[in-house]
């Protein structure tokens, strides 16, 4: 017989995830079926594992579990452990554990002729997970290795040393475990003192970096179910640049002093090796008052603050820096720069390379470089651009209104026109065009060919910068809607920008809108640990865990916005609804209402859309009249996507009090508004979605149901979960409202059962709101009701 020859043998580095069944062997035959039925269906849920083509995973049963070989990093195998330990936390009669080594496999064939996969991969692979118990997920030293580099993985890992497996072989092991997941306690096979005495010097030697690791590892918050805090544990390598001050005797200079400070925080963000803090979070430390440092370093989750100050005049400027360690308050690093004015953007440079120094962070070449880099040359068109940025933060904070984002185009395109090179400027751009587009309700062609003109301007500059795949993946999820290219795009762009956690909230949103709401979930938590204080990310985090009917949840998501703002009345307005969502109780924003009135009678505007609910739920005709009076032209209701006009709102209101004539002549009038908002909104869903409920409230039964339809087939629920599911349910609304109860309640079923399910799908308004009127006292809409109810 001829020896095998090694020359056809083709290896490749498997990642390979083994897991088996604890006491596999002591069950009873139908037992071991149904326990690793369960297994089976868990692990095919997870992401990595549902998401994997046969080229990228490699699925194989070992009898009591089986073993995943993920082909692209060792991260794959320990994001599906995670997922599955989740999964698993239903299941306490499934004992399971886990083991993941990275190593050389090979693909044979079995005695049936079918391809499998063997090698040392998967044998060590087991012997990893044998070590453990119940609960466990032990990684080999050397996958450890790889994911110790990483801000996320690294305050996960916790090192166990050495354990004995056949023939005498020494595995040093890693336990990984994120709380509530995982097992925290050591494997039985390292318990005893003989085990411990086992441990090498270099054993001990890594444990004692890895403590060193998770004691200032900054959390990275996978799977749990709490709102995303800023953390415990934090990073040696973390900062925060805090706004400089401006020195000049011209105030109209701060922008430019607002410039240079955000210039360094985005050279810093463009090391990997550090955790930097967003501007938007550190906005909110403007100089005036007496900086409390350790505090900041606290509410921020940083070791270090960076201070300073600006101060231009007769053509020069002067740049004072200074590092700060916000644990002892100790100074570290200081330096005065004073130059020629069009030396400030070297200025920016050496200050990010300094303090990078200062923290001993690893910068590769391309950080090197891209630090090196200079915005522009023209320090007008600096400023400019510095003004725009500063505007389009500014809806954070007052809500979206579209006078920012016009202000800041116009910025961005004076500074464009000084400095046709200024890339930044166009990627700027292509942000203000796209929110003004999306979220300031800008449907418009016109608008969109700007954002595409200005997306091709950076392309045509950088086409291969990490801000170009970012501007383009804004530009695909917010004006196109093509969120599997938008994910495409945010891969390449992650690679270059660690740090910006737009990168973490646009994947969020798409993973939302794509039906995956707890991958989603753990996305918008990675983006409030960069941006720690930014209102609108964490009011986006409560509406993620609305969209999921975890109200407690999203109850302290809006506690933890009213820390940092404890006076936005429209916080407290949106806090207060919670109850009413969850357990259509009235009291606590009806009663914030009432005190709002009488506290601030000036801003009743702020309080009227609230006030008119709390008076149709609580049948308060004469009271929702004044509040619609108080209106003026703001809309009656807004569910993120949908708006209804304050005439929609008259109405609703005539048809409650059964006023017909003054009904029509409301909803007469909502549709000719509404009929100018579909010209100027050409094919888009919820837009038509309104009209066909005003045409519903109308009598126009054929119209209002094809409207209906026609927008569920412009926004479909596969394309879009989030807003198809809006859809679906106004559609419900539109069936009810012309007499078509079972189409209605088929809707209603299929998406209000659904995470995802919009406002008006929630447990108070079924109960309470006039939209659900005509299904009151239906068997089936009562037991959907009820079912909604909290347990």
């Amino acid at each position: 017989m001829q020896p095998h020859s090694e020359d056809n043998l083709h290896l490749e580095i498997g990642h390979v995830l083994f897991i088996d069944i604890v006491g596999y062997s002591k069950l009873l035959i139908e037992e071991q079926k149904e326990r690793l039925h369960q297994l089976t269906e868990i692990v095919l849920g997870t992401a990595p594992v549902r998401e994997a083509t046969d080229e990228q995973l490699v699925r194989l049963p070992t009898g009591d579990g089986m073993a995943l070989v993920f082909h692209h990093s060792a991260e794959e195998p320990a994001r599906c452990a995670l997922e599955i330990a989740e999964a698993l936390q239903k299941h306490p009669e499934l004992p399971v554990r886990m083991g993941i080594h990275s190593g050389p496999v090979s693909e044979v064939k079995d005695v049936s002729g079918r391809s499998n996969i063997a090698g040392a991969g998967i044998n060590m692979a087991q012997r990893v997970m044998d070590c453990g118990d119940a609960g466990h997920i032990l990684l080999s030293q050397h996958v450890a290795d790889d994911l110790v580099q990483y801000r996320q993985w690294a305050p996960r890992l916790h090192d166990l040393g050495e354990c004995e497996v056949k023939h005498g072989v020494q595995l040093h092991l890693v336990n990984l475990y994120a709380h509530p997941l995982g097992n925290a306690t050591l494997p039985k096979k390292f318990a005893s003192v003989k085990s411990a005495q086992r441990r090498s010097k270099g054993g001990v030697i890594a444990a004692l970096a890895l403590v060193t690791l998770l004691a200032a590892g900054a959390a990275y918050y996978f799977t749990s179910h709490r709102t995303a805090t800023p953390n415990a544990a934090i990073a040696d390598k973390s900062i925060a640049v805090l706004p400089f001050e401006n020195l000049s005797s011209d105030k109209e200079n701060a922008y430019f002093a607002d410039g240079v400070q955000d210039e360094i925080l985005t050279n810093l963000a463009k090391i990997a090796d550090l955790k930097v803090i967003s501007r938007t979070s550190v906005m909110q430390y403007k100089t005036g008052a007496q900086r409390n440092v350790r505090e900041i370093g606290q509410q921020l989750g940083v070791a270090f603050l960076v201070e300073g100050s600006v101060q231009r005049a007769a053509g020069k400027v002067r740049v004072n820096a200074q590092l700060i360690d916000a644990r002892t308050d100790a100074h570290q690093w200081a330096q005065v720069y004073d130059r020629p004015l069009d030396d400030v953007f070297a200025i920016q440079s050496e200050i990010a390379r300094a303090i990078a120094d200062q923290l001993q962070a690893k910068l590769s070449p391309r950080e090197k470089a891209a630090i090196e880099v200079r915005p522009t040359a023209d320090v007008v068109a600096f400023e400019e651009y510095s003004r725009a940025k500063t505007l389009l933060l500014t809806p954070n904070y007052s809500g979206s209104s579209s006078k920012y984002y016009r202000q800041a185009i116009d910025d961005l395109n004076s500074a464009i026109a000084r400095d046709p090179s200024f890339f930044e400027a166009y990627y700027q751009l292509v942000v203000a065009h796209d929110s003004l587009y999306a979220i300031a309700g800008d449907h418009t062609p016109e608008r969109l060919a700007q954002a595409e003109a200005a997306l091709q301007g950076a392309a045509r500059l950088r086409p291969d910068a990490p801000e170009t795949h970012l501007a383009r993946a804004t530009h695909l999820y917010f004006a196109l809607r093509d969120y599997k290219g938008a994910l495409a795009e945010l891969e390449f762009a992650r690679r270059g920008l660690s740090n910006d956690p737009q990168i973490y909230t646009l994947t969020g949103f798409i993973l939302r809108r794509q039906g995956k709401d707890e991958e989603g979930l753990r996305e918008l938590q990675r983006a409030t640990e960069l941006d720690p204080r930014n209102t609108y990310l964490l009011q986006q985090l409560g509406i993620s865990y609305r969209q999921v009917f975890r109200y407690p949840e999203w109850a302290a998501a809006f506690d933890r916005i009213l820390t940092i703002t404890p006076g936005d009345v429209l916080v407290k307005l949106e806090r207060a609804r919670v109850d009413f969502y969850w357990k259509a109780d009235t009291n606590p924003l009806c009663q914030l209402v009432a005190r709002l009135r009488a506290e601030q009678p000036a801003s009743i505007a702020d309080v009227a859309s609230d006030w008119f609910d709390c008076a149709v739920w609580e049948r308060d005709w004469p009271g929702a009249e004044q509040a619609l009076a108080a209106l003026a032209d703001e809309p009656v209701w807004g569910d993120n996507t949908i708006a209804l006009s304050r005439h929609f709102g008259e109405g609703l209101l005539a048809r409650a009090m059964h006023n017909e004539a003054k009904a029509a002549e409301a909803f007469a009038a909502a549709r000719v508004e509404q009929e100018q908002v579909v010209a100027r909104q050409k094919d888009y869903g919820p837009a038509l979605c309104v009209l066909g409920l005003i045409d519903a409230a109308l009598g126009k039964k054929e119209v209002a149901l094809e409207e209906g339809k026609r927008a569920m087939e412009l926004m479909p629920v596969e394309k879009d979960s989030l807003n198809g599911q809006t859809m679906q349910i106004y559609f419900a609304i539109i069936a009810a409202w012309v007499g078509e109860k079972d189409l209605a309640l088929r809707y209603l079923t299929l998406a209000g059962s659904r995470p995802g399910a919009a406002n008006v799908a929630n447990y108070g308004v079924l109960k309470l709101s006039p939209f659900w009127e005509p299904l009151r006292g239906d068997p089936r809409f009562e037991k959907f009701v009820a079912a909604k109810a909290p347990k």
